[in-house]
């Protein structure tokens, strides 16, 4: 459904910022197309060896696991543990980062020891993080140490409720810390103050993978041992959308190497549900296993997730993999149907079209995917948003933001009409009582008004550097590709060619895609806008464009031929 008022249609183009020096020093010693000198240093990659260590990923470059603070006392207090026969529980969240970060552990623990278990906590009935439920059921069962991934690091209260209850923490955790730390035997978090670790950009999997290598090296085991778990922890990497610079590119490019030579059964399986038939790329990670490990959380529990990754043989993988897939059938139906009513109620509502952000409150929608449907409204409205729905007495939602906004302090200056609120910059949650559900939505929109500039309600596209098509060659793309796995902090480039012309053979396809013919100084390009159908008439009236795309491989019956995966185009100056 297109909006009456969709403002997309137009975005604001930014050239990134070049550093001509740097770039024609780095030319000097690669002998690459300068076009990709200047996105190398951008990318803070300015001399030979640097280039080597960016192109050629070996897990020799990794850090020693003992750089993080507190891991000597980790390794001791599991290795003591072992020792003493006590009971391991092994805590982790219903996500992605979660549920990889449990089965590796868990996994690598029980190859050498077994009084041990693993406990997700149930995303409706516990919520995010430490749960009392999950500590209650530890005490219960006579667990004596909790080794808590991908949460912990807020936890004060409950793991001080643990100590009293005689059950020590180790906490590996990413979130950034506050100023008052729970009482852990152990906190493992690149991100504290004092922690001396070089690279701070782990997610919850790296933390809990760094511990596995320490072990790994303590008690004398084959690294092997550690790197079997490199396909979980790129998965991890990829759905998590941490940066994918320094150690993270190294470990998901190592991963996705380990994926496609013998992947753990459970995303070998996945990668069958979705009819994968060419090699696993970190895109197959984000948009094909992530959000069918996340269903589970999503639409039931996350523990078959878990289950998943632990299973021993294809057969067993793949009937987990089948309700994993049933989930994700399930949040997509929701997901599609809400998002339908949501964009009805604002083109219903001449207040809620002008508003500079969105808040949409209906007590039947799913808890599961309002998070996903905000994120499909600011495709439609570009603007804040948020997305509220009935959970037990109270109500709870999801919030997402546009580029450069802090939609977390925004809800911060709400605090007083909320029960509770946590997240970061890009995507927070909230509960509050039904009663102030409308005063938080004018209270949240003052906010916005106050503090939004402008031009942060128009999308943005950051351009890597102008291109002419005589530039485009296989060999030019071939090294372009060596810069994968793509992510934050290393973003698939995006070019613009200047002047262009369509042949005349350019088309809409499919009614709302555009098929790009373009010429320029008699080198011809074919290309593909995705609902880019109301670009025709630009074309059609001969006249030079301005094209702003991406480069990919079209491949056509066994043929495989460059073509540009069109962003933008507007006529030219």
């Amino acid at each position: 459904m297109e909006s009456k008022t969709r403002p997309l249609s137009s975005k604001r183009w930014r050239m990134a910022f070049s550093e001509k020096e740097r770039a024609q020093s780095l030319f000097q010693q690669l002998r690459i197309h300068p076009a990709l000198c200047h996105i190398l240093v951008q990318r803070g990659i300015d001399t030979y060896e640097g280039a080597k260590a960016f192109f050629r990923p070996t897990l020799e470059q990794l850090h020693s696991p003992w750089l993080l603070k507190d891991m000597d006392k980790a390794v001791d207090r599991v290795l003591e543990a072992f020792n003493r026969e006590e009971k391991i529980l092994v805590f982790g969240d219903y996500d992605v980062d979660g549920t990889t970060s449990v089965a590796c552990m868990y996994h690598f623990l029980s190859r050498h020891y077994d009084r041990l278990d693993f406990y997700i906590p149930h995303r409706y009935k516990e919520g995010y993080g430490v749960s009392r439920a999950g500590i209650d059921y530890a005490h219960a069962n006579g667990f004596t140490l909790i080794i808590a991934l991908d949460c912990g690091i807020k936890s004060v209260a409950l793991i001080a409720y643990a100590k009293s209850l005689g059950i020590d923490f180790i906490v590996c955790d990413h979130h950034l810390p506050d100023e008052v730390l729970p009482e852990a035997v152990a906190i493992l978090n690149p991100k504290q103050k004092d922690c001396p670790y070089p690279f701070k950009e782990l997610c919850g999997c790296g933390v809990g993978f760094k511990l596995i290598c320490a072990l790994t090296e303590r008690m004398r085991l084959p690294m092997t041992e550690a790197w079997q778990y490199l396909d979980l922890l790129a998965t991890a990497i990829a759905a998590d959308i941490v940066s994918m610079s320094g150690e993270n590119r190294i470990l998901a490019y190592c991963g996705l190497e380990k994926a496609n030579r013998e992947p753990n059964n459970g995303i070998r399986a996945l990668s069958t549900m979705s009819g994968l038939q060419t090699k696993l790329e970190i895109n197959n990670l984000v948009f094909m296993i992530a959000p069918r490990v996340n269903a589970a959380g999503r639409m039931d529990d996350a523990r078959k997730a878990v289950q998943l990754f632990l299973a021993e043989t294809a057969e067993a993988a793949m009937e987990w993999a089948e309700q994993l897939q049933t989930d994700n059938s399930e949040r997509k139906l929701a997901d599609s149907s809400i998002t339908e009513e949501a964009l009805a109620l604002i083109e219903g509502d001449e207040t809620l079209l002008n508003r500079l952000s969105t808040v949409l409150y209906q007590p039947h929608w799913h808890k599961g995917v309002v998070g996903i449907v905000a994120s499909r409204l600011i495709e439609h409205y570009y603007r804040p948003t948020i997305v509220l729905t009935q959970s037990g007495d109270v109500v709870a939602g999801s919030a997402r933001s546009v580029t450069g906004f802090n939609v977390y302090e925004a809800i911060h200056q709400c605090k007083d009409l909320l029960l509770g609120y946590g997240g970061h910059f890009y995507a927070a949650g909230m509960t509050l009582h039904p009663d102030n559900v409308d005063a938080f939505c004018q209270r949240f929109e003052a906010v916005v008004q106050e503090s939004i500039h402008p031009d942060l309600l128009v999308p943005e596209i950051v351009i890597d550097i102008e291109l002419n098509f005589r530039d485009i060659t296989q060999s030019f793309y071939n090294i372009l590709a060596q810069m994968e796995p793509f992510g934050p902090d290393n973003l698939r480039p995006t070019f613009i060619s200047r002047g262009v012309r369509n042949t005349g053979y350019s088309k809409i396809v499919k009614e709302k895609h555009l098929r790009f013919s373009l010429r320029q100084d008699g080198v011809t390009f074919s290309g593909i806008g995705f609902g880019m159908a109301d670009k025709m008439p630009l074309l059609e009236n001969n006249k030079p464009v301005d094209v702003v795309y991406k480069l990919d491989i079209n491949e056509w019956n066994g043929e495989k031929t460059l073509q540009l995966r069109v962003v933008d185009v507007k006529a030219s100056e």
